[in-house]
């Protein structure tokens, strides 16, 4: 039916449960910038970083006219925080940080059932898999290869990476432009009515809605070929594999 399949990560494939605002992560947190000599107390940490994403946000907004909707680096904001307080950042602070703030702000992160075997079969059955994701590539990059995924994919994208993201089109172009894909021979697979679904409708693909666990609440109708609306990942399968 389709040779090319595009999957969302969060609510689609992986189930997962973060807070990134308990007092633990930012006491953590605080203590990590404390040892390379920078004072915050929690509370000044939390307050700062939200600061700082703001500032990064608006920077990619005058540097990125052109995106609808956009993302950040993270792993800048984390060493301008060092930056903002008169200490130049170690090699690679950004992202080891990063790595250690989504690991404490993390309650859990799994696949879903039936994930493996799905995309297994896609692979046996001769099909092009690939990840197209709103994400911190320095929180997604580890999470994928800690659960086994990484190399299931013919390609990655991550929104970090490209300062914009779904349901922008110009992100769902990134990818068609970038491996060559025919929007008519592609699907998109994801969890959410409006980033994965309308934004993937805009840019003229069919798409499978999956209802899960953490999906928003569907407020738009559903411009999806295809839907799943008890998140039962097993039933994909049967709908989009022919």
């Amino acid at each position: 039916m389709y040779k090319n399949y595009l999957f969302d990560l969060y609510g689609t494939l992986v189930d997962i449960n973060t807070n990134e605002w308990k007092t633990y992560l930012w006491s953590k947190m605080a203590e990590l910038y404390a040892f390379e000599g920078a004072d915050y107390t929690p509370m000044q940490l939390k307050k700062a970083y939200g600061v700082q994403v703001e500032k990064e946000k608006q920077a990619v907004v005058k540097n990125h006219p052109n995106f609808t909707d956009i993302d950040i680096r993270i792993e800048k904001v984390f060493e301008d925080l060092l930056k903002n307080k008169g200490v130049e950042p170690p090699a690679d602070f950004g992202k080891y940080t990063a790595k250690a703030f989504r690991v404490i702000s993390t309650k859990y992160i799994k696949l879903y059932d039936g994930v493996l075997d799905l995309l297994d079969s896609l692979k046996k059955a001769g099909k092009n898999v690939y990840l197209l994701t709103n994400a911190q590539r320095w929180f997604t990059a580890p999470e994928l290869k800690m659960l086994g995924i990484e190399d299931k994919f013919d390609g990655i994208v991550i929104s970090s990476d490209e300062y914009t993201c779904k349901p922008d089109k110009a992100f769902y172009n990134i990818i068609l432009d970038r491996y060559n894909l025919d929007p008519k021979e592609t699907i998109m697979i994801g969890n959410d009515c409006k980033t994965d679904i309308l934004g993937s409708y805009n840019a003229g693909l069919d798409s499978l809605y999956i209802h899960s666990n953490i999906s928003p609440e569907v407020s738009i109708e559903l411009k999806s070929r295809f839907a799943v609306m008890d998140g039962d990942v097993k039933k994909i399968k049967d709908l989009i594999l022919k």
